[in-house]
């Protein structure tokens, strides 16, 4: 037989119990009226006492037993009862049975000799022979009560020394061991058949289990985020879509972006990543009782929404929500810090579909960060309209070069001593269906899109190209703007070296412009993507200094050409102006770079700049930015 593991014994124990207290009240039952005829059909003076005391402790016995077979059925047999307790039970009851008729029969075979002992030694060979499949279920009891109904008489009546009550103890010793060999093989039987039974019952089980398992796991694979725990965007959208058609209550839907999270998980790494986005969302979940509406729409963007809630019960929650996200993190002994911007749409206010629904609050989301992060925004027409028109110029923007909507346009730098060109900026043009979108506009949605790639390589290569076609003798630099996104990619050398081949222009001519922002970056890699483009020959200019991040230190560090001060300082010379443009010069004779004054617009303010110490100027008293062919005539006319 295999081995029996815990879980299938207990199954035998309780079946073992359920066979022997099935046949209880039948056995007790028999027992009863077999003893009450045995003692009360005879009438011999010598045993009657005996008999009589006997009898009402037999049925003393018998009673207890049938109070306890019946207990049973009624308060255990349909429940997951302690089956080695039941049996314990029914034992402590069967075989005090078993000595008691025992007992009777050996007093009976020493004091009486008559038909009254054989039809004792019947009656008790026949309890003998019932018992061996009554008990079948436990073998111990089984051949126990066979020998102990049998043997005891039997060999008080071998020792009587009657010839006919010896050769009835040998056939009553005879019967007893064949009795105990059918029990035993009955007991083996039985046992055999329950352990296959139990068996089958427990692989079942176990199947059941297992499929169990495996269905839970789909339904996770399927319906759950394997991260955080939360719903995935499918299960979600499910649920929504559920909770419109069902439901004509209002609901707002939140939508929460992690801000500095990709901060975090590029500079620490996944792992403290990973552990911020599951921290969040047990703080989502633990927020809102029902999960089946809290979802993690994708990267550390999560959805809730919320019922019941109009647009001033979901701003003050929005408002709590992003308060506790904002609970710094403990990773490896440091604390870590994200905050959260919440877009918020209303249904059926603002959209009726759970699609639109969820684009309605990502817009309003998208339009709270780039005003302010780590607030609250709810949808408005105006914001879907500035949607659709930012789409129209994203999606205008893929196809902007290969449709020959590009353009670059060039804007002097003049020598504030001779007014002569010393260099051209390159500036971007766009024109789509007859209208021209800004720089300004159309720039920060390149940035946005992953786009600025692509039109900062195209930019630079055409800026170089043309500036080869300046003339040999007086050969101009070109300024090129370049976005901080591009600056730090690691092909950003690769790009500058194949403009340059491709052009044919010297290193020493292009200038690369980058505005302060770049100082909010890695410092690290700015200062080397600054040193490796000054060990090639190539001059690196800070853009509308002044206005954003720069320190001093970082100035010193980096190790700059030149600095372009931004035209608000300009505009207001005969202000505060005034102090920051001597300051500034004051600071490039100490860090030997050259100065830039952007936005000149009149005389005056081109000859105050130059009685500051300024170096070039730029801006529309000297020219506006000029068309291509323009260029030739401009250089031509000015040297």
């Amino acid at each position: 037989m295999a081995s029996i593991t815990r879980e299938l014994n207990e199954h035998m124990q309780r079946d073992t119990a359920v066979l022997l207290y099935s046949n209880a009240i039948s056995g007790i039952t028999i027992s009863a009226i077999a003893s009450t005829l045995l003692v009360f059909s005879f009438d011999d003076p010598v045993t009657n006492f005996f008999q009589v005391s006997w009898w009402c402790v037999m049925i003393t016995l018998l009673g207890l037993r049938m109070f306890d077979a019946i207990w049973w059925k009624k308060k255990l047999q349909h429940t997951q009862f302690d089956g080695k307790k039941a049996i314990k039970h029914f034992v402590l009851g069967v075989n005090p049975t078993g000595v008691m008729w025992a007992i009777y029969l050996v007093y009976m075979s020493n004091n009486n000799i008559g038909i009254e002992l054989t039809t004792t030694v019947i009656a008790v060979a026949s309890l003998a022979g019932g018992a061996t499949s009554i008990l079948a279920a436990h073998k111990p009891t089984a051949i126990f009560y066979s020998f102990i109904l049998l043997a005891p008489g039997s060999i008080s009546l071998l020792m009587s020394g009657a010839f006919e009550f010896e050769l009835l103890g040998v056939l009553g010793l005879s019967f007893c061991i064949v009795m105990i060999l059918i029990s035993s093989k009955a007991a083996n039987f039985t046992r055999q058949t329950l352990f296959l039974k139990n068996e089958n019952v427990t692989l079942v089980q176990q199947m059941e289990e297992k499929v169990k398992q495996r269905t839970q796991k789909i339904y996770e694979l399927s319906n759950l985020d394997p991260l955080t725990g939360l719903y995935n965007r499918a299960a979600f959208l499910s649920h929504l879509k559920s909770t419109i058609e069902t439901s004509n209550e209002k609901f707002a839907l939140l939508f929460i972006d992690l801000d500095e999270f990709k901060k975090i998980n590029d500079t620490i790494g996944h792992k403290a990543g990973d552990q911020i986005l599951k921290e969040s969302a047990g703080r989502l979940n633990q927020n809102d009782k029902d999960s089946q509406l809290v979802c993690r729409w994708g990267g550390d963007e999560f959805l809730i929404a919320l019922r019941n809630a109009d647009e001033k019960t979901a701003v003050e929650k929005s408002l709590q929500l992003i308060e506790q996200l904002s609970t710094p993190h403990n990773f490896e002994n440091s604390l870590l810090t994200v905050g959260a911007t919440i877009g918020i749409a209303l249904y059926p206010e603002h959209a009726e579909t759970e699609e639109s629904l969820i684009q309605a609050a990502d817009m309003a989301m998208y339009f709270q960060k780039k005003q302010a992060r780590s607030t609250v925004g709810v949808f408005s027409e105006t914001m879907e309209k500035l949607y659709s028109h930012e789409l129209h110029l994203k999606n205008g923007l893929t196809k902007a070069s290969e449709n020959q909507q590009l353009r670059i346009v060039f804007q002097p730098l003049v020598s504030a001593d001779s007014y002569k060109p010393v260099a051209f900026e390159a500036l971007l043009r766009w024109k789509i269906n007859g209208e021209e979108i800004t720089p300004d506009e159309f720039i920060s949605i390149a940035e946005q899109y992953g786009l600025i790639h692509e039109i900062g390589s195209w930019v630079l290569k055409n800026a170089c190209l043309e500036a080869s076609t300046w003339g040999r003798k007086i050969q101009l630099p070109v300024c090129v703007n370049v976005s901080v996104i591009q600056f730090i990619e690691d092909d950003f050398i690769n790009i500058i070296e194949d403009a340059l081949s491709t052009s044919n222009l010297p290193a020493s001519l292009l200038h690369i412009e980058i505005t302060e922002s770049v100082f909010s970056a890695d410092t690290a890699t700015i200062l080397k993507q600054v040193k490796c483009l000054q060990t090639r020959g190539v001059k690196v200019s800070i853009d509308d200094f002044g206005t954003g991040y720069s320190s001093l230190s970082a100035m010193q560090d980096l190790g700059v050409n030149m600095v372009k001060i931004d035209r608000s300082f300009v505009q207001n010379i005969h202000g505060n102006g005034r102090a920051i443009i001597s300051a500034v010069m004051d600071i490039a004779s100490s860090l030997d770079f050259l100065v830039v004054a952007e936005g000149v617009e009149n005389e005056h303010q081109a000859k105050e700049l130059a009685k500051l110490g300024v170096d070039f100027l730029q801006g529309y008293y000297f020219s506006k930015p000029l068309e291509v062919e323009d260029i030739a005539h401009f250089i031509k006319q000015h040297q």
